[in-house]
């Protein structure tokens, strides 16, 4: 029995610590990809039963992915394996190169991802009703997959219909990322995309991301969110719930972190406000900040309440490094309840 299913791209990260890529002589190694961090954080922190649909070449790297899953809880029965050829010509896996930044310099991410297996999945290669019949209750994606060929884009309308056919809630994240539509349309193209697929979602994450005439055009601060979140409201009629993280960036090691969310039932609705957040790596945040989010909304607790958990747990993923979540839900319920630094033993 599983509970949520993402649909995305696992890559490795290589992280080179406090150093910088171009000049780094190690790595350490984690896996990572925006869908697929949500139900990995919904597994290790919230307890949810979790696995990932995607595609790996079969190698070596292939299986270290693979067993990363793994380490991570997550099902891999869903993931479809390609034949390696020797040199990655047909298929290969993707590789994401990130130092966290520090101070005045940002994060800085290089991705190696063009021609992995996973951008090379067509409609009809996934059994989604067979992934859909075993009783999960929620299904994400979004954007970042959407945006890796034109056939994943259709893989994703193609796997979110059948999510609704079956009963099970749909979410969707924009996730922009300009690399992955450079060449193939840009920010209107991934614009148009996003509103497609979104107005088969219950539940749209980053939903500010949809606001303007693309993605990026307009730079959103805490007090128009109410405004953005309604003119997204209008865009999708049959949207339950609108959420968003609200970031500013006084550096790289400290972030203004907050949240806000919208649905017919309760109108406009913000997140605990956290100003001043000391950040180790900001990676993964916003995708723990959706995890938190369908925990509390699975659980029936009040958007209100959803809102805390995924701020809460954001703020957590962005105290470890790597992409994935290494907070607990109790780490996670006290810090909603106020709780401090201080040792705990």
């Amino acid at each position: 029995m599983i509970d949520v299913v993402a649909l995305g791209e696992v890559m490795l990260r290589f992280d080179p610590g406090e150093g910088r890529i171009r000049t780094a002589r190690s790595f350490q190694v984690w896996e990572g990809g925006g869908e697929y961090n949500v139900v990995r954080g919904l597994r290790r922190c919230f307890g949810l039963r979790a696995a990932v649909v995607t595609a790996l070449a079969d190698n070596a790297v292939g299986r270290l992915v693979e067993d990363l899953i793994l380490q991570g809880g997550v099902g891999t029965s869903m993931i479809r394996w390609v034949p390696d050829d020797g040199i990655g010509r047909t298929a290969r896996n993707g590789l994401n190169f990130v130092e966290r930044g520090y101070g005045i310099r940002g994060a800085t991410g290089v991705s190696d991802r063009a021609h992995t297996a996973v951008s090379q999945l067509r409609k009809g290669d996934v059994d989604w009703d067979n992934v859909f019949s075993g009783g999960a209750r929620w299904f994400h994606t979004g954007g970042i997959f959407a945006g890796l060929s034109d056939s994943t884009l259709d893989v994703a309308d193609e796997a979110m219909a059948a999510a609704r056919r079956h009963g099970v809630t749909v979410s969707y994240d924009p996730n922009y990322r300009p690399s992955l539509w450079a060449g193939r349309g840009g920010a209107d193209a991934a614009h148009e995309a996003d509103l497609r697929l979104a107005r088969q979602a219950d539940v749209v994450v980053g939903a500010l991301g949809l606001a303007g005439t693309h993605p990026g055009q307009v730079r959103i601060g805490a007090d128009e969110a109410a405004d953005a979140l309604a003119e997204v409201a209008g865009l999708l009629p049959e949207v339950r719930v609108l959420a968003t993280t609200l970031r500013e960036v006084p550096s790289a090691g400290v972030n203004d972190w907050s949240s806000a969310g919208w649905s017919a039932e309760t109108g406009f609705v913000t997140g605990p406000r956290m100003p001043g957040l000391q950040v180790l790596d900001r990676i993964g945040s916003g995708d723990a900040f959706a995890a938190g989010l369908i925990h509390g909304l699975l659980g029936d607790t009040g958007l209100e309440r959803a809102l805390a958990y995924g701020t809460a747990h954001g703020a957590l993923v962005m105290t470890t490094p790597g992409d994935v979540s290494m907070a607990s839900l109790a780490e996670v319920e006290a810090l909603i309840a106020g709780g401090s630094a201080h040792v705990r033993r």
